[in-house]
Order: structure tokens, then C-alpha cells, then sequence
């Protein structure tokens, strides 16, 4: 069983794939089939045959005809997406989206958010959330960990005579590189510019700003820590 999957997952990633040895085959029969009605349920949602999307158990997607993707894709166990956005989702190959996350495109039916821009082997922690009104793009190979929240819009407050609910929003949008890794419970803000190659500690506060590649970022405001090259 074990070695039958081997084969199919490395085909389908186009990259190595590994198993423990001490994973027991009953586990592996468990796994297969239920990636089986993941399948079955992501063929039903989505019908596009030529990809492999697998769609967890309990996940929720609205408009689904405003994604595309690219050959394969994972939304796993209870997650939630809304597409409903100017330019809709985009994601490349071999995306997969944690348990329990969750990607909103539009913040209010008054305007239409601008949507999602994903690249290819990119992975988004279980239980995060993408606000996509503003955009969002990530590049290639980037991984997020848990609990990890984007928002590309802010609200307005300019004036202290009319309720901040009423000021309206601003959306400058997300931009994070290729290669990246977000930690866990990192919270990126609208205005934020990451590039390749970059590194943010967990629990940093990443304020709008651009943060230049080959690097180590930390803390609340984050900050440069260190240098990769």
C-alpha cells in the first residue's frame, strides 16, 4: 500500500515523496481512502477532472467557479472559502490549505474585493485566515505555520465626529515572495511588501512596509534580525 502511494504522490507533485517505514499499513488503507472521498467530494464541487483537488470534510466554498487552479490542490477538514472577488483565486500547483483555515475575498457586498494570487508548492497553516480584499499574493514554495492571519484592507479614522465603522477602508494589498516562511500566529497587515527568501518569527506583528529578501524578521512591530547571506 504504502509503496503504491509512494508512486502516485511523487507522479502527481513531480517531486520525492517519503513515508516513515513505521507508519502501519492500516493507517496508510485509512489515509488512501479517506484522500479517496476528498477526491470524490473536490470532483463534485469543483468538475474539473483534468486537476486533482481533494476537499476535506465539512468544507464550505463559495463560488467555487471563481478559482482555478492549477494541477493539484488540498482544502482540508472544515475549511472555508469565499471566492466572491474581482479577480478571483488563483492557485498554482500542489497548493494545500490547513484544517480549519479560512480565505475571505470581499470584506462587504458594498465593493468587491480584489481576490487571491497563489504560486505553486505553497502551503497556508490550519486555522489561519486570508483577508483578501485588498490582494493577496504569494510566490512559490512559501509555507505558512498555524494560526497565521493576513489583511489586505484597513479602516479609515481620520475623524473623531463619525463612528470608524462608518469611515470607509483602505486596501494597498499583500505582496509575499517566493520561498518564504510565515511562523505561527505571524499577523501581516495591509501594506506589507515581503520579499524572497524571507523568514518571520512566530508571532510577530508585520506592519505595512517593505521588508527586503534574505532575511530574518521578529517581533511586535517586526524588525530585521538578522541577514540570510
Amino acid at each position: 500500500m504504502a509503496n503504491i502511494f509512494l508512486l502516485v504522490a511523487a507522479a502527481v507533485r513531480k517531486e520525492p515523496f517519503a513515508i516513515d517505514p513505521r507508519v502501519p499499513s492500516s493507517y496508510m488503507a485509512w489515509f488512501a481512502l479517506e484522500k479517496g472521498f476528498d477526491y470524490l467530494r473536490g470532483l463534485l464541487k469543483f468538475r474539473r477532472p483534468r486537476a486533482l483537488i481533494f476537499l476535506g470534510r465539512r468544507a464550505r466554498v463559495k463560488c467555487p467557479g471563481m478559482m482555478r487552479f492549477g494541477r493539484t490542490a488540498k482544502l482540508s477538514a472544515d475549511t472555508y472559502v469565499d471566492a466572491l472577488s474581482s479577480d478571483g483565486i488563483v492557485v498554482g500547483s500542489n497548493f494545500s490549505l490547513g484544517r480549519g483555515a479560512a480565505i475571505e475575498c470581499t470584506g462587504t457586498l458594498k465593493s468587491l474585493g480584489k481576490g487571491l494570487v497563489v504560486g505553486s508548492n505553497v502551503g497556508i497553516g490550519s486555522f489561519s485566515f486570508l483577508g483578501c480584499a485588498g490582494g493577496i499574493t504569494i510566490g512559490d514554495d512559501t509555507i505558512t505555520g498555524n494560526f497565521v492571519s493576513m489583511h489586505a484592507e484597513n479602516h479609515v479614522f481620520d475623524r473623531l465626529d463619525v463612528p470608524i465603522r462608518l469611515q470607509g477602508v483602505t486596501h494597498r494589498g499583500i505582496r509575499i515572495g517566493k520561498n518564504c516562511w510565515i511562523g505561527a500566529k505571524v499577523t501581516v497587515l495591509d501594506g506589507v511588501d515581503i520579499g524572497d527568501n524571507t523568514i518571520v518569527a512566530a508571532g510577530a506583528v508585520v506592519g505595512a512596509g517593505k521588508y527586503e529578501g534574505n532575511a530574518v524578521y521578529g517581533g511586535i512591530p517586526a524588525r530585521k534580525i538578522k541577514s540570510l547571506v
